[in-house]
């Protein structure tokens, strides 16, 4: 596992670009906005979740969501532990693509939520890259 991890990250920097740092940046504060969306609109995110039948705890599950969304937005943006943040993110993410098919259907909702879990499965198989704090502390060790 250790080697393939290795190998994916050569393969990461000997192809990156500013282009995928700016679209692992701007992941990351779309992430961030929607953890803050959802701190700041609870009664909207309890009405989403409540057509949702069998789910318990539906305030602490937004607040879950809501914290590992801004947390690891932080690391997904500086480019820190950006494969382990992407990975956190994909149960909340299909879970988001799924709501969208047991209760109300919204498309934009589906869209935006498809779009972050593709880009997530891709930072995962990708990595950070070569602009990103993982790939600084690598150099200084």
């Amino acid at each position: 596992m250790g080697t393939a991890i290795l190998k994916l990250n050569k393969w990461a920097n000997a192809h990156t670009n500013i282009g995928i740092d700016a679209l692992r940046v701007l992941l990351g504060a779309f992430l961030f906005y929607k953890g803050m969306f959802l701190l700041g609109n609870t009664e909207e995110s309890m009405k989403i979740l409540k057509s949702m039948p069998g789910l318990g705890g539906n305030l602490f599950l937004i607040h879950y969501i809501a914290m590992a969304h801004i947390c690891g937005a932080v690391f997904i943006c500086i480019g820190l532990l950006t494969r382990l943040s992407s990975v956190i993110q994909l149960p909340i993410l299909i879970g988001a693509v799924a709501v969208n098919f047991v209760g109300e259907f919204h498309v934009a909702n589906l869209l935006q939520a498809s779009a972050c879990l593709l880009t997530c499965l891709f930072f995962v198989i990708y990595g950070s890259g070569k602009h990103s704090v993982d790939h600084s502390l690598k150099l200084h060790m």
